[in-house]
């Protein structure tokens, strides 16, 4: 039976967490949810939080309906799927299943996503990842996430028979019928959800200025294709061994 990491940067009371973790039980996998005691969006791959002592701190929990071990972890989620890679909470899971994220995780701004990194943090340390994000907006009415937690279903197989390093990032629109969706193939748009459009010095710091997205783009980036209510699912390379460029690698 494969196992799988639940984790996410929202925080283990999210209900996108917990609506992923369900899913992957309904599929028969072994589950172990492990996620940040408190938000840490914006943390991208970033290791933090062990302790001076070197410790990484963390805690049981029950959550009503998952029956799985589940832990509060005070440390970012792709320090959480780092120490998941090394035993720290039993098997060695076969992937991680970051998400479902509020807010969806689009083009080349992913770089700075912890629920990305996670994924990645899963796929270089081989296993296979899987980032599942919400595009919630920023006023919504209601959060869909069992229609974005049953298309991360669909993938989960195809998933655990692809290659080690196997990550993927899925959007969906936060909409009830999303869920009738098939996930579209999608290139990496060149920004984010907003664009940062100027930085400006001033006493004390700097201030950046960010903006929503206009003008046209390319009709198969996630960004595009997400506008125009569809799902997107894109592959992103995990940090692995790369070809160093001409001129530069030894004869």
């Amino acid at each position: 039976m494969s196992t799988v990491l639940i984790t996410n940067d929202d925080g283990i009371d999210s209900p996108g967490l917990h609506a992923l973790a369900a899913v992957a039980i309904d599929e028969g996998l072994e589950v172990i949810v492990a996620a940040p005691a408190s938000e840490a969006s914006g943390s991208s791959a970033s290791i933090i939080g062990a302790d001076h002592d070197g410790h990484v701190h963390m805690s049981h929990r029950e959550i009503a309906g998952l029956d799985v071990p589940c832990y509060a972890v005070r440390a970012a989620p792709a320090l959480i799927a780092l120490i998941a890679a090394h035993g720290a909470f039993g098997d060695v899971p076969d992937a991680v299943l970051s998400g479902i994220n509020r807010g969806a995780n689009i083009g080349h701004a992913v770089l700075h996503s912890g629920t990305v990194g996670a994924a990645l943090t899963g796929g270089s340390s081989g296993g296979r990842g899987l980032a599942v994000s919400l595009d919630v907006g920023m006023h919504p009415v209601a959060h869909e996430w069992a229609a974005a937690a049953a298309l991360a279903r669909g993938i989960l197989r195809p998933l655990l028979t692809a290659a080690p390093g196997t990550v993927l990032n899925l959007n969906v629109p936060n909409r009830a019928d999303a869920a009738d969706l098939r996930p579209e193939p999608a290139t990496l748009a060149p920004f984010g959800i907003v664009q940062t459009t100027a930085a400006e010095a001033g006493e004390g710091g700097v201030r950046l200025t960010v903006a929503d997205l206009e003008g046209e783009h390319d009709e198969r980036s996630d960004a595009s294709l997400l506008a125009a209510g569809r799902a997107t699912l894109t592959a992103i390379t995990a940090v692995g061994e790369t070809a160093l460029p001409a001129g530069l690698s030894r004869s």
